[in-house]
């Protein structure tokens, strides 16, 4: 009963903080790569800069972050509570964990100051970048290595579908408009293997990669588009029976979730958060749950996802 409080609680902090629009870069921009006009990248490391009106700054008492909803955030918010302890006596502030519903909201949170940090799925990282103000820092590792996921379209093992070509005219399960694995890079990849998203099929959004795993295994959908370690983690949960499920298709590696500032806390602050994400060891729950992940590592978003911005180079503007 009393982490459903605290979950309340964290629903009407949210809806409190401030809800004031993303902070303008004042005066000129010479150089903002793909970034809103909101933000200037004068260094070119294509991510918004510091406001040049340093007033601007945040340094809140409180802060509130969110993980990416690739599954049910319930679930997250469980897995991370942890995490979030460690933070909060390591930044010595309160750190409220929202369990965010969907990519859009996420994002558009960042953007209007509701959120000073969070975790964004693949695809989702480049828009964040863009439209958000976020500065990722962080990926999750082992090793001392960044991991990455893979497309995978699956099929049930008891179907007759052996190559994406089979799937013309068929129920073709994506996740959402921004999701990397779940809808932009099956756009960008498909076409070579046979299949032309929108002209050979017309995608159906499920909404969250679990779902569209369940749907395949139900019957609702004869394939998905999905992220290899999101299927990795039902099997492992025992979700699902790995047998059950065919591959047809598998992609080159992409980068697993960023985790981002925005780009106008206060640099001696956005310093201390990075320091207590890399100061934090997963316990044995969070590294059976992300895959054998054991902490999170530095990242820089112009290299790290620089195949990810390829594929939405290729895809270009997507309907609403």
């Amino acid at each position: 009963m009393k982490y459903h409080r605290i979950l309340a609680a964290c629903g009407m902090l949210v809806v409190f903080l401030s809800t004031g629009s993303a902070a303008a870069y004042a005066g000129p921009c010479h150089q903002r790569a793909a970034l809103d006009q909101a933000y200037c990248d004068v260094d070119g490391d294509l991510v918004a800069d510091l406001p040049t009106d340093r007033s601007k700054l945040r340094d809140p008492d409180t802060l509130v972050w969110a993980f990416a909803p690739i599954e049910d955030p319930a679930v997250y918010a469980q897995l991370f509570r942890p995490f979030t302890q460690h933070l909060s006596a390591c930044l010595d502030r309160q750190i409220v964990y929202y369990p965010i519903q969907s990519v859009s909201a996420e994002i558009a949170a960042m953007r209007a100051g509701r959120l000073h940090f969070a975790g964004f799925s693949t695809g989702p990282t480049v828009a964040a970048v863009n439209t958000a103000g976020a500065v990722p820092f962080a990926a999750k590792g082992q090793s001392g290595a960044v991991r990455g996921y893979h497309l995978v379209a699956i099929v049930r093992a008891d179907s007759a579908y052996r190559a994406l070509t089979d799937l013309k005219g068929k129920r073709v399960a994506h996740v959402s408009a921004a999701s990397n694995s779940g809808n932009l890079a099956p756009r960008a990849l498909f076409p070579a293997q046979g299949l032309i998203p929108d002209t050979d099929y017309r995608p159906i959004m499920s909404g969250a990669h679990d779902k569209s795993v369940m749907g395949v295994l139900s019957g609702d959908y004869d394939m998905a588009a999905v992220a290899s370690d999101v299927l990795e983690r039902l099997v492992e949960r025992g979700a699902i029976d790995r047998a059950a499920i065919r591959i047809l298709y598998e992609s080159p590696l992409f980068p697993t979730a960023a985790f981002a500032h925005a780009h106008d806390l206060d640099p001696a602050l956005a310093h201390k958060l990075k320091t207590c994400f890399f100061s934090f060891h997963f316990p044995a729950d969070m590294t059976a749950a992300f895959n054998g992940d054991e902490q999170f590592l530095p990242v820089r978003y112009d290299e790290a996802w620089r195949t990810v911005r390829a594929v939405t180079d290729a895809v270009g503007a997507l309907p609403d």
